[in-house]
């Protein structure tokens, strides 16, 4: 397939902003990893019109898919974790190009990987965690048990993705794979909760009773993040914080994940008077 593709990305690698040429194969018969294509072209620009260019390509009983993507938007994904084939594609494509070594130094870079964008993928993972968490206890706790499990494994893969960066490394598309080999106890989590035949409710009530120790002996480094960037000024309104630029990947979990903290005492209140009597503006704040 790279004979019949070569024209197509040597056309792209002529051009002045493209900095390197990964060619990804389907290893599987249907791969997810290649989102079934035989082929994948990841192409990385210094810039282009958009921050993601996708085209398709059919050559007798074959397919293939070219994606153009921004240095900008690349680094976005690595950051925040959105696109999780991405990692796979660095890690496992083969480097077809590569102007003034920029790939060779990228997956240096992915191998080394930055402790602060860890702190920040950690945090918005236990933020997620600790949302599908609580609604999954609401949910079991009103005894409709199915909405429960679905958020209880929904919560699952956010812990094992927490499991993987805790490891120093950043969660593929496989990520059960790695939490066996890093973590088998979170993983013998998932599969009794999947797989056993004790009633519904008796495996969400021991599933609630090992998360809760899961969470607590997570949350110190869960929060480090958003502490590190509430330190940066004494108090915060709610507004100030959703506006503040890292916290607005946090998204809908944010005020959820806040509340959680102010439980564990990892963030405080102080109330500022307002016109009305007996009403204060909450105001957020760390103890350094």
């Amino acid at each position: 397939m790279e004979q019949i593709l070569r024209p197509i990305y040597q056309e792209r690698a002529s051009q002045e902003s493209t900095l390197g040429v990964i060619l990804v194969e389907k290893r599987e018969k249907l791969s997810q990893i290649t989102d079934t294509f035989d082929s994948i072209l990841l192409i990385i620009t210094k810039e282009n019109e958009t921050p993601v260019f996708t085209k398709h390509y059919t050559y007798l009983a074959k397919k293939a898919a070219m994606h153009i993507v921004t240095e900008k938007q690349l680094h976005k994904w690595l950051l925040l974790g959105t696109n999780r084939k991405i990692v796979d594609w660095l890690f496992y494509g083969r480097v077809i190009y590569d102007r003034n070594e920029f790939m060779e130094k990228l997956k240096i870079e992915l191998k080394d990987y930055p402790f602060y964008g860890r702190k920040i993928k950690m945090g918005m993972e236990f933020a997620k965690l600790i949302r599908r968490y609580m609604e999954g206890k609401v949910f079991f706790e009103e005894k409709n048990y199915m909405d429960a499990y679905n958020h209880m494994v929904e919560s699952l893969h956010h812990l094992a993705r927490l499991a993987v960066l805790e490891n120093g490394l950043p969660p593929e598309v496989t990520v059960w794979s790695q939490v066996k080999q890093m973590e088998p106890a979170i993983y013998k989590l998932y599969e009794e909760l999947i797989s056993s035949d004790e009633p519904i409710d008796k495996r969400l009530e021991l599933l609630f009773l090992a998360s809760e120790f899961y969470i607590h002996s997570r949350t110190q480094d869960g929060a480090l993040h958003i502490r590190e960037v509430m330190e940066k000024q004494s108090s915060w309104t709610i507004q100030e914080l959703h506006e503040q630029e890292e916290l607005k990947n946090y998204s809908s979990d944010l005020e959820v994940f806040i509340e959680y903290l102010v439980d564990k005492e990892l963030i405080f209140i102080n109330g500022v008077t307002t016109k009305s009597e007996g009403i204060f503006h909450r105001y957020y704040y760390v103890k350094k």
